[in-house]
């Protein structure tokens, strides 16, 4: 597995450099933007870690950059930056996870693995699956809503998946968090109501009713009609 960090303190850059490449991971490492994005956009990898704050250009341009160009490589946000919506902007802007500065390289280990974990588990042996006019390939990791084609981050598309192999069924916030997510802790975040919030404009086009329906206080459905 291929990573690259995008952060300008270097210390901290060598750090969590010297932490992943002793876990196993390839790292490439950048302390600047500009430089950051031209890898990114140039490279393959399975997954970026950047830093939110950088110098020419600041980490949340260069997710915004790179899903413009649609490139779905997981990013994991690093960040001083922790209330609510600080978060809430860098999911919505393209990151599939937060991490707050200062943390601890356990932490930042356990959110690596849960984001590459999706790459290394294997094909269904279901082809797709479908929920009134969504159809989800599993194959080609394509969603379309009629005959129209969607695109999906990877995180978007994993919990499209599970809410569509549950559909007619309440799904919970653990529920999601431990099986989309692969925490077995609430990260304290807006992270779900963000993507399901993500989901829904993708897929409410010429809908009268939301597709995913919210149960206060219990968790989500996925209509079945």
């Amino acid at each position: 597995m291929k990573i690259l960090i995008i952060e300008d303190d270097k210390i901290l850059l060598q750090h969590i450099k010297q932490g992943l490449t002793q876990a196993g991971y390839s790292v490439d490492v950048s302390a600047d933007g500009k430089e950051g994005l031209f890898m990114a956009a140039s490279e393959s990898y399975d997954l970026l870690i950047v830093d939110r704050m950088l110098p020419h250009i600041d980490g949340l341009t260069i997710i915004r950059t790179l899903r413009a160009s649609h490139t779905e490589t997981a990013v994991l946000i690093l960040s001083a930056l922790d209330e609510v919506d600080q978060r809430v902007e860098g999911l919505s802007a393209g990151g599939d996870d937060y991490l707050t500065k200062p943390f601890a390289f356990k932490e930042l280990l356990a959110r690596v693995q849960a984001l590459l974990r999706r790459a290394q588990q294997p094909l269904e042996s279901v082809p797709e699956l479908r929920a009134q006019n969504v159809r989800l390939d599993l194959i080609k990791q394509k969603v379309w809503v009629g005959d129209t084609a969607v695109s999906m981050q990877p995180r978007e598309f994993r919990l499209l998946e599970y809410l569509m192999r549950h559909q007619g069924e309440v799904v919970s916030r653990t529920m999601l968090l431990e099986n989309v997510w692969e925490y077995h802790f609430d990260p304290q975040t807006n992270i779900i109501d963000v993507h399901i919030s993500r989901l829904r404009q993708k897929l409410d086009t010429n809908r009268e009713k939301s597709l995913i329906t919210t149960m206060r206080g219990v968790g989500y459905v996925l209509e079945t009609h």
